[in-house]
């Protein structure tokens, strides 16, 4: 091969999220851009993400972006006015991706494949004709004279710039094996220590792991230490084998990584969050009063499962086949505080393996939020997963990934 397919203007490393935007914008500048990616085919993170549907972003503004990331959502500013959510929305409808908002918040592509919203950014790479060089690992990054020398197994490949766009170690099965975190730190950069984010949580409490397969479509879940409430949030929830997963349940579970003693953590659920307490006891008195000789399971309120009520029952004190008649004041309480305040011991989470994203990473202050250049390392780039920004479920992290992303190839 000839020298000069060797020699780039930009060499963007990691075909995901970040990465096929990255090297979309520089190579509508008219930059050489060569995308290079490990896996044998690129975007295989965003083929898995939201159950294989892809939720591109949420149904908000800019500022509402920043406010979901709290304190470290002051960095995506810049980044958010290259590339704001209207414009995500439009760059994919522009590609013939239409999407729709579901009641959550969450913008999917309308089909519900991510494959379409992979074909969109891809068929925008050819037509631009940025070559993208697969199955072709980053082996080393080395400072050569000013330039950057990329080792491969095939090739040395020589770059003005660099855009490092390899992800965190979340769902390693999709090539994110934290590559990147290597390559910085050996350039210079520091490291917030890596800590799954978005995953379930582990419990051994026997009677969760019994509801295995049941979804509780709305439930408020908080995470406790002692009687102090760390977070609390409300969605869908789903019992598992190992204990808990689905919206409500990854998006509480930060706190639990981030936690010195997990195990010393506590989940409390409100399985009927619509109800106060108050109305709660009153439904069920009444129903308990029109009609005494039915089974005090059959008059609760109808969007807590059967198999949900036998451990209430349990928790509460009560017999599982007592009847409704009699019910006492304090029966009432037990039972409401059952449904409404249950707590289970938490025993840890799944791990990398089954995090939707990863906490840690590139300190932001030791990158230029204006432009997502280094501040170490002149014409290195760093844009999505590798930086130290994780956000909520719901979009948030795609889109942040899509405008770092975004404006990593308008500055490099």
């Amino acid at each position: 091969m000839d020298v000069a397919d060797n020699t780039w203007d930009v060499v963007v490393i990691g075909a995901g999220a970040a990465g096929l935007m990255a090297a979309i914008r520089a190579g509508e500048r008219g930059r050489r851009v060569l995308l290079l990616e490990k896996n044998r085919r690129a975007g295989v993170k965003i083929l898995m993400s939201g159950g294989t549907r892809c939720n591109i972003t949420h149904d908000t503004d800019n500022r509402g972006i920043v406010q979901a990331y709290g304190h470290p959502g002051k960095f995506l500013y810049s980044a958010l006015a290259a590339f704001s959510v209207e414009r995500t929305l439009q760059f994919f409808h522009d590609e013939g991706v239409a999407t729709k908002i579901e009641e959550s918040g969450k913008i999917f592509p309308v089909s519900n494949k991510a494959a379409d919203v992979l074909g969109a950014l891809l068929a925008r790479i050819e037509r631009i004709g940025v070559p993208l060089a697969l199955a072709e690992p980053v082996l080393d990054i080395q400072r050569v004279e000013g330039r950057f020398a990329i080792v491969t197994p095939l090739r040395t490949l020589v770059a003005e710039k660099v855009i490092l766009t390899t992800g965190g170690q979340s769902f390693p099965g999709s090539g994110t094996t934290g590559d990147g975190y290597r390559f910085v730190q050996a350039l210079g950069h520091s490291l917030i220590p890596l800590r799954p984010a978005l995953v379930p949580i582990t419990t051994h409490v026997l009677w969760v792991t019994e509801l295995r397969g049941i979804t509780i479509p709305d439930t408020g879940v908080a995470i406790l230490e002692g009687e102090t409430r760390l977070i609390a949030r409300r969605g869908s929830m789903l019992f598992a084998h190992f204990g808990l997963t689905g919206p409500v349940i990854l998006d509480v579970s930060r706190v639990v990584t981030g936690h010195a003693r997990p195990a010393a953590l506590h989940l409390e659920f409100d399985f009927l969050p619509t109800m106060t307490d108050i109305k709660l006891e009153e439904t069920i008195r009444d129903a308990a009063l029109a009609d005494g000789k039915k089974l005090l399971a059959t008059i609760l309120p109808e969007p807590l499962p059967r198999r949900l009520i036998d451990p209430l029952f349990d928790a509460a004190g009560l017999p599982r086949d007592r009847k409704a008649a009699g019910l006492t004041k304090d029966d009432r309480q037990r039972l409401v505080r059952a449904i409404k305040r249950s707590r289970i011991a938490i025993s840890g989470t799944m791990g990398f393996g089954k995090a939707e994203v990863t906490a840690g990473g590139v300190p932001l202050s030791e990158v230029h939020s204006s432009d997502m250049m280094s501040k170490l390392v002149p014409n290195l780039y760093l844009a999505g997963e590798v930086l130290d920004l994780d956000g909520p479920i719901g979009g948030y992290n795609f889109q942040a990934a899509w405008s770092t992303g975004w404006l990593a190839g308008e500055s490099a």
